[in-house]
This record gives C-alpha cells, structure tokens and sequence, in this order.
C-alpha cells in the first residue's frame, strides 16, 4: 500500500458516501442479458465477477475507512442487495423510494453531521470505472488535503476530456486558487449540462473539463451549499435530521420521503451556485461513466474482453 493510501485511510475525519440509489434504466438491456432479470447496474457483474457497487466499494476502501463509508441505496432494490454488500463493514441507508441524487446526498450528510459534526466528505457515483483506480486515489486525497486546508471549499473532480462528448456535464473552470497543496485547483466559472456537438467542440478546444460527480467537502459546507439551492427540500428534511439514529427514524423518512419530487443534485444545486464551487482537473485516471451500453463495450474491448463473450462469462 502507498503512503497516499496509508494517509488516506488512517484519518478519521475522512468519510465517503457511494451513492447507489439509482435505476440504471440505459443499461438495462445489457444487466437483463448478463443477470436474467431487471437489476439495475450497480448491482450487476458488468465487468468481471464483481458488480459494479462491490468494485466501487473496493475502490472507496483505498480512501477513506469502511466504517466512514455510507451507502445509498433504494428499498425497491433490496431483493439484489447480496451478502457481501450486506456483511461489509460500511453503513447502509436505504431510502424508501429513489427521489434523485440531491434527497439521497442530503440524507447521507445529515446522517454523518450526527455522528461526526466536524467530517470531511467525498461522494462518489457506484457506476464509474477508473482504469487505474491508484491514480484516481491521489486526486481524491489532494481533494481532501485541499479541503483540510481550506474547510470552506468544495472540490469537484474534473476530468480532463478526450474528446467533446455530449452525454455529460461539462465544467468551466475560472482563477486558480492560490495556496493550495499540491495540484492545481480553479474556481468553477460555470456548468454546462449536456451541450450540443459545436459547443461541446468548443469547450474542448478551451480547456474545459467533464463533470465527474465526485466531489469533496467539510459537512457543514455541503450542507450549506444544499440549504442556499433547495431550501424547500433541506426544511422538509428537518425531521428527518432529528429523527436520525432513533427509533423513529425509518418511519420518518418514509413519511418525508414519498410526497417530494425528484431533485437532481447536479442541475438543482450545483448549477445553481458555480462560484461556490472548486475544480480540480483529473488526468490519466482512465474515468468513464458507466452510462451506456456502449461505453461498457468500450472499457471491455480496452481490458481485452470480448463482449460476444459477456453470456457466457457472466
């Protein structure tokens, strides 16, 4: 184990929450011809024999301790939750319906400002793949050195792009920000959410980075960032925060959670407030959002798979 692991994993500030709440619906014609049923993705072997959440897991553990690591996941789901991700050392919540990223991501830091008012937490999605998860480890650890040193900062993760895709969001970076260990970190100019093909060229050409929806910050400033965009969700959520950890708890989240709308974390909070936030470009991590069916084929085909093979293999 390196020393950027070592560090990683022996502060106890550090937590993580993997967000795996999702239905997976782009996918589902490939998890129905691998499992034999309508799982989502995350709970699927898409590459190799683990499924996407438990190699998500694996990768967080090199970060940030299992006992400071939260799963999100979905009630309806619960049929596909397995032994492992069951019996692992991690905590799991579990929403009584899927009410988008921002209901899960707010009830995850509400959960950990109860036990640790003083965390520094990073999020992360259950479907991504990094073909060298080490490097990927040391961009997230800067993130947290940042953030340790500037605890009023929230650190999204950019990826330098290959080419200008048009499926992800996209970041503008602004100024640099002085005085930060290490790496390079800029002030968010503004989002860009899925662009048509000539500005997404033009973003590229420009030095624009794609929104990996991982981000690092202290709780109480990722709780403020909430508060400011979707005050209307972080009210109806204070019930839950005094009902967390009692027995109350499960039956309060119910009674919150199914009369609200969906609420998207990316275009509801972070869009919104741009110049809050900080980027750190991301290089040569081999990221890709496992989002389509295609981009599954593609990481096969770079791992020397043979998708006529999956069947089979699965």
């Amino acid at each position: 184990m390196d020393r950027t692991n070592v560090v990683s994993i022996q502060d106890e500030s550090r937590w993580a929450v993997i967000l795996a709440g999702g239905e997976g619906i782009r996918l589902r014609s490939l998890t129905r011809s691998i499992a034999g049923d309508e799982r989502p993705k995350q709970f699927c072997a898409v590459l190799g024999t683990e499924t996407l959440l438990q190699q998500t897991v694996r990768k967080v553990a090199r970060m940030v301790r299992p006992s400071r690591t939260k799963l999100v996941l979905t009630r309806d789901h619960e049929r596909f939750f397995d032994a492992r991700t069951r019996e692992a050392e991690t905590s799991v919540i579990i929403q009584p319906a899927n009410r988008g990223t921002a209901p899960a991501i707010l009830y995850s830091l509400l959960s950990i400002a109860r036990e640790d008012p003083h965390a520094r937490v990073a999020l992360f999605p259950a479907d991504h793949y990094h073909s060298d998860a080490a490097a990927f480890t040391q961009y997230v650890d800067l993130a947290f050195q940042a953030v340790a040193r500037r605890e009023k900062l929230v650190i999204l993760l950019g990826i330098v792009p290959t080419h200008p895709e048009v499926d992800y969001g996209w970041i503008q970076p602004g100024e640099p920000i002085l005085g930060l260990p290490h790496g390079t970190f800029y002030r968010v100019r503004r989002f860009w959410e899925k662009p048509r093909l000539e500005i997404a060229k033009n973003l590229l050409a420009h030095g624009c980075l794609w929104n990996s929806f991982v981000f690092v910050g202290a709780v109480h400033s990722l709780l403020h960032l909430v508060r400011s965009t979707v005050p209307g969700l972080y009210g109806s959520f204070e019930t839950i925060r005094a009902a967390i950890g009692t027995p109350a708890e499960q039956g309060t989240v119910r009674d919150v959670y199914i009369p609200i709308a969906p609420v998207d974390f990316s275009a509801q909070v972070l869009c919104v407030r741009p110049k809050a936030l900080t980027v750190l470009p991301v290089a040569n991590t081999g990221w890709t959002d496992m989002g389509t069916v295609e981009r599954v084929l593609a990481v096969l085909a770079l791992r020397g798979c043979d998708p006529a093979e999956m069947d089979r293999a699965s």
